[in-house]
């Protein structure tokens, strides 16, 4: 039996506390299960954030999505994991990555290193962050135990033996750095190197106890009754993806609510993806899939 349909919003801006606590409280109401914030230098600082958005709120867990290991100290973070688990409820669900952008490193004065050395440092954190919440006798402690929940985010085959092997929730950006344009800018891939990384966790993976849940980060929620003119239009923006992929790739929902539910039920059955993001401009547009998809 497949798993149950999740639903996260990522969201991105704060103008206000007041306008942050009425935008947490109305994803609620639309009947999102998870309000997720990320981690990039000039958006909000996420762990105040989430505790915002439990305390304005009542049944939506929270998360990062995802956080910059290389931001963080594994023993500072450990207190900071800890602290808002406690003060959320134990709603709090942790995602973490290696960072992609160096101009952030270089103005926070952090060093980025190279690919392998990232991942190097999420792995020491991981496993500091396991060895500091599971003792008995941390303190702060999180109401979770042995830790909250761990999402890990990527695609590089590293990153997925990681998330095979510590992770409760395994998360699939479905983009990659665009070749020839600025650091940071990020296209998607098409779906047959999606499904690659997807088979390539799963084979990591193939020894769990327990399977983890898979997510997907929908960058676009376009409601349309014309399927092939909204793919053909954003093709043409050079994402990645041709005509046909758009209509085809995960990160992307295309087509009336009735058609963007289909879409996520057959990439359930084909990906494995339960666990669907949306990015908060897209808040209004994907309530309707949300609706139709309710308890499926």
């Amino acid at each position: 039996m497949p798993r149950a349909f999740r639903f996260g919003v990522n969201m991105l801006t704060i103008d206000s506390g007041p306008a942050w606590r009425e935008k947490c409280r109305r994803a609620e109401e639309l009947g999102y299960d998870v309000l997720l914030v990320p981690d990039h230098l000039g958006w909000p600082s996420p762990f105040p954030a989430l505790v915002a958005a439990a305390e304005a709120t009542e049944r939506p867990r929270v998360g990062t999505f995802v956080l910059n290991a290389g931001f963080f100290n594994p023993a500072l973070l450990a207190r900071e994991v800890a602290t808002t688990d406690a003060l959320t409820g134990g709603r709090l669900e942790l995602g973490l990555g290696t960072g992609y952008v160096k101009a952030e490193h270089d103005t926070a004065g952090l060093p980025f290193g190279t690919p392998g050395q990232r991942v190097d440092h999420l792995e020491r954190t991981i496993g500091e962050l396991d060895r500091l919440l599971g003792d008995p006798e941390y303190r702060p402690q999180a109401v979770q135990q042995p830790r909250p929940p761990l999402l890990i985010g990527g695609n590089g085959p590293r990153m997925l033996r990681l998330a095979a092997r510590h992770a409760e929730i395994a998360a699939f950006t479905g983009g990659r750095q665009a070749p020839g344009k600025p650091e940071g800018t990020l296209e998607l891939l098409p779906p047959e190197k999606l499904a690659a990384s997807v088979a390539t966790y799963q084979e990591y993976a193939a020894d769990r106890a327990e399977p983890a849940e898979l997510n997907i980060l929908v960058q676009q929620v376009l409601v349309t009754d014309d399927r092939r003119a909204a793919a053909r239009e954003v093709a043409a923006r050079g994402i990645g993806v041709d005509e046909e992929q758009a209509l085809e790739v995960p990160t992307l929902l295309i087509g009336t609510p009735a058609q963007l539910a289909e879409q996520l039920r057959e990439r359930r059955e084909r990906y494995g993806f339960s666990y669907i993001t949306v990015l908060d401009p897209f808040l209004e547009a994907f309530a309707p899939v949300i609706e139709e998809l309710k308890g499926s």
